[in-house]
């Protein structure tokens, strides 16, 4: 596939993703895809064995089935489903086979949950990693909450609520998805840059929080560590 006709096709294919999830809720919708392909490219740059003509397709195409599973309140794996999703539109765009399955195998397993297809190619890791970048730092801070609020959900509740409530309750706040989740995530990236801007948000976090404890709680900064 030529340079050029590469462009042409993946211009047709960022003009449907942006359609099909420009209208998602906010934590997931086409400014996110966005922001995960600029994380993406920025780690592909510190990462020249990856493709990134597969890294920029990935990255545009990894969030496709979301919706979906939003909607089924995670009961749907958008991973999978958007795998295979994405198979049928790059094939109808006429991306070739061999640019399809490595898209595909990074969609696959950008999620990296117990039981799941493991990040296994340079391409795969960096997906992975920069979309979890996005749910980390300032920007995870501001998803967890819009996701919270949309949940009806509480602004702030205490370790033990938080740790002792199911997802999608009243208690599933922004705090609670940073104890289970997104405390996490740094130790669990891939690639060496991704680690690195990894840490940098982490601390972030960790202070935030430190400090709704201390405006909410007393100043029991133990809360959090």
């Amino acid at each position: 596939m030529t340079e050029t006709d590469f462009e042409a096709g993946y211009a047709r294919i960022y003009a449907f993703v942006k359609s099909r999830l420009e209208a998602a809720p906010g934590c997931h919708d086409f400014d996110h895809t966005l922001r995960v392909l600029r994380n993406a490219e920025k780690l592909a740059e510190e990462l020249p064995a990856a493709d990134l003509r597969i890294v920029r397709l990935a990255a545009l195409l990894h969030d496709l089935a979301r919706p979906e599973e939003m909607r089924a309140k995670g009961k749907f794996c958008h991973a999978r489903e958007g795998a295979a999703a994405a198979a049928a539109i790059l094939k109808k765009h006429g991306f070739p086979q061999k640019m399809i399955e490595p898209v595909c195998n990074c969609i696959r397993s950008h999620r990296f949950r117990g039981g799941e297809l493991l990040p296994s190619t340079p391409e795969a890791a960096i997906i992975y990693d920069a979309d979890k970048l996005d749910s980390i730092g300032a920007i995870g801070i501001g998803r967890a909450f819009h996701f919270a609020g949309r949940e009806q959900a509480r602004v702030h509740n205490r370790l033990e609520e938080a740790l002792n409530s199911p997802a999608y309750s009243r208690d599933d706040s922004a705090y609670r998805e940073y104890l289970v989740k997104l405390r996490y995530v740094p130790d669990k990236m891939l690639t060496a840059p991704g680690k690195r801007y990894a840490a940098a948000r982490a601390e972030f976090m960790h202070n935030f929080f430190l400090q709704i404890e201390k405006e909410t709680d007393g100043g029991k900064e133990d809360r959090v560590r």
